[in-house]
């Protein structure tokens, strides 16, 4: 076999792969990652319990803030030592992003069949995707006195870029499809109580843990919920051919509090979104790793 062989060059871009992948998931296991990882895991629950609380203010028509992630940093930066505060939960997503990344590239071993560890993959990397987003926006307002664009704002001027383009319309409507469709894997992944799969429910008592799978089930169902108002809005837009009609998650609460019983589909979404952040808190600790 001669040094030019393609078999030969495979096996050295496997090597460097296998390599990869072992100091990929030795980092994972570090120490530190894992403390800053699970700390990070808690400011994702912050998170979903201020939106909560602002989702709440919504019905009674004084939300504060944007009804969402972004709204939920700039409440908490409003607070006493707001900042101080900030800076912590910006480190502990930032940490709790890589890990989530780390995971996505390297973790799942547990998951025989290989189908699943891929689904499971994909999973979390779209999860940090949305935490390094949420962690990005979080220092940009640490560093400015504007936390940029709305939710809102910035759904409507990607959906109108990108259906300048040609079959852009096509795109947008691919975009809304997909949302809707990942919603609704968020939400059987509550219903059918799929995240326990990746849980050492064993690091708690047996309290905690019901009471782990009550708050996990309600907090992925009603984030489902929400997201797939974002996607059908965003489909509707494309549909329509009206960028405006595409919203975030700010305009997808709003949109739910017009119609009727909406009120009482906002305060199920806020009882949700509260329970999944309180879900974070456990699977801080029983998270496998």
């Amino acid at each position: 076999m001669t040094i030019d062989d393609p078999r030969s060059a495979t096996g050295s871009a496997a090597h460097v792969a296998h390599e990869t992948e072992d100091k990929a998931g030795e980092a994972r296991h570090s120490r530190v990652m894992q403390v800053l990882g699970r700390f990070g895991d808690i400011c994702y629950g912050v998170i979903h319990i201020v939106v909560a609380v602002l989702t709440v203010r919504l019905i009674f028509g004084r939300p504060g803030h944007e009804v969402d992630q972004k709204g939920a940093v700039a409440t908490i930066a409003a607070q006493p030592f707001g900042e101080v505060v900030l800076w912590f939960v910006a480190i502990g997503l930032v940490a709790f992003g890589i890990w989530q990344l780390l995971m996505a590239t390297t973790g799942f071993a547990y998951v025989h069949d290989r189908g699943g560890r891929i689904r499971k993959r994909i999973g979390t990397g779209g999860r940090a995707v949305a935490v390094l987003f949420i962690a990005v926006s979080t220092f940009r307002l640490l560093v400015s006195s504007s936390a940029g664009k709305s939710s809102n704002g910035e759904s409507q001027t990607f959906t109108a870029k990108l259906m300048s383009v040609t079959g852009g319309r096509l795109l947008v409507g691919a975009v809304g499809i997909g949302i809707v469709i990942a919603a609704g894997v968020i939400a059987w992944r509550g219903i059918q109580r799929k995240f326990v799969e990746d849980l050492d429910l064993s690091r708690v008592s047996a309290k905690s843990a019901r009471l782990t799978k009550l708050l996990g089930s309600i907090g992925f169902a009603a984030k489902g919920v929400v997201y797939a108002i974002v996607g059908v809005l965003i489909l509707v837009a494309a549909i329509q051919f009206n960028p405006k009609r595409a919203v975030g998650l700010d305009g997808a609460l709003r949109t739910l509090a017009g119609q009727p019983l909406g009120v009482g589909l906002l305060v199920v979404v806020a009882l949700g979104l509260a329970a999944y952040g309180g879900y974070c808190f456990f699977e801080a600790r029983c998270r496998r790793s």
